[in-house]
């Protein structure tokens, strides 16, 4: 197909397989977000905890890249990264994120925004003895988003790194660790016919979850 305005304003998809209602979401976002992440493990998607962080800077400059969801509990959502890329930088300067997740197959998408912070030391480590050990050590290896003269560095850190600790456990770089976003607003998108889509939304207000619909 030719990439023409009008056949890219043409590629479109009815949404119809299922609906959502205020009336059938759990009073809890985050036992919301749990049975929904469920039906797309249960589904076999691919990665379903692929999700977009979009940070911003002192500026307000945005950025946004897809993370892996590795946490889900009654605080909120964790991920793992590098404390000292352009995502940590980020949250150094403006500690508010939001998060999409994209399930397309379930015609579902959940929107998050929310206040950031570190989770702790204890449980970053936890976490990054539970990685593969090739994992562990790019993690040590790369100097996430500096700019570098090639790959061959990367792969001469790699190769002294995996030397240097050969049977040894792998000490966790300070640099490296978890954030968790703690939600205060959280948006369930069904998709539906005619682009009538269902939206509901829920607010952290003093304290309570408070649940609205949103206009399509």
């Amino acid at each position: 197909m030719d990439l023409t305005k009008e056949n890219i304003q043409n590629l479109r998809q009815d949404y119809r397989s299922a609906s959502l209602s205020e009336n059938d979401v759990d009073s809890n976002p985050i036992l919301q977000f749990k049975k929904w992440f469920q039906d797309a493990v249960n589904s076999q998607l691919y990665e379903p905890n692929v999700m977009t962080l979009a940070t911003s800077d002192r500026f307000g400059k945005p950025t946004a890249r897809i993370v892996l969801l590795k946490g889900i509990d009654e605080d909120g959502f964790v991920f793992y990264t590098n404390y000292e890329s352009k995502k940590g930088h980020d949250i150094v300067e403006n500690p508010q994120a939001a998060l999409v997740f994209f399930w397309p197959e379930l015609e579902r998408q959940v929107r998050i925004e929310g206040m950031v912070s570190k989770v702790s030391e204890e449980v970053s480590s936890e976490y990054f003895h539970s990685r593969p050990i090739g994992s562990q050590i790019g993690a040590m290896a790369s100097p996430q988003s500096e700019v570098i003269s090639g790959r061959e560095l990367l792969e001469r850190k790699v190769e002294q790194l995996t030397t240097q600790y050969a049977g040894q456990e792998i000490p966790r770089p300070l640099h490296w660790g978890g954030y968790l976003v703690e939600p205060t607003h959280i948006e369930f998108w069904q998709g539906r016919p005619s682009r009538l889509h269902d939206r509901i939304i829920y607010d952290f207000v003093e304290g309570s979850w408070i649940i609205n619909r949103l206009a399509p």
